[in-house]
């Protein structure tokens, strides 16, 4: 383990625990997420009519989605799953999708979509990052649905290391951002 001290990026104020010897370039991103399915109704069904995705893209055995005009930010597809079941439980893969909001706000809408919908919750928390819903798709891949606080209000210590938090989210006060 290198000796070097470790320092914030520019671009963020959070200093990484471990730094890699040969970091990869600073502005990379996560750009979509493309997931098997065995049912493309019923993904459709959950993520245009529940979430509000927009339809970029539709074949008889995929499906593009898109919030904002983006190419996609997820596609689904039944070319090797269609029918099929999700993974057990005690194997590896996929935990969960974080779906970023912008606001406050927008995640209470999404949360308000949820209850209209009686969609159950499989969990909820803030971690003074950000404030997270969790929940499965209809194929039981893990979805966390978040906002990120203003990175000046991230817990860290004295070094500019997070802390994250772990309180219960506010529940009634994200519902009534969202109307």
């Amino acid at each position: 383990m290198s000796t070097t001290p470790v320092k914030s990026h520019p671009m963020h104020g959070v200093t990484p625990r471990e730094r890699s010897p040969k970091p990869i370039d600073a502005g990379v991103e996560i750009g979509h997420v493309h997931l098997k399915t065995a049912d493309i109704d019923r993904v459709h069904n959950f993520y245009v009519g529940i979430l509000g995705f927009d339809v970029i893209f539709r074949m008889r055995d995929a499906l593009f989605l898109s919030a904002g005009g983006y190419h996609h930010h997820l596609g689904f597809n039944t070319w090797e799953s269609k029918g099929g079941n999700p993974p057990p439980p005690g194997t590896t893969g996929l935990y969960h999708v974080a779906i970023k909001y912008p606001t406050r706000a927008a995640l209470g809408d999404a949360f308000r979509r949820l209850v209209a919908a009686a969609w159950p919750l499989d969990g909820y928390n803030d971690h003074g990052t950000h404030e997270a819903l969790y929940l499965s798709d209809p194929d039981g891949n893990g979805l966390e649905l978040a906002w990120d606080r203003p990175e000046g209000e991230w817990p860290k210590d004295d070094e500019g290391r997070l802390t994250f938090a772990n309180r219960r989210l506010d529940l009634d006060g994200l519902l009534k951002e969202g109307t």
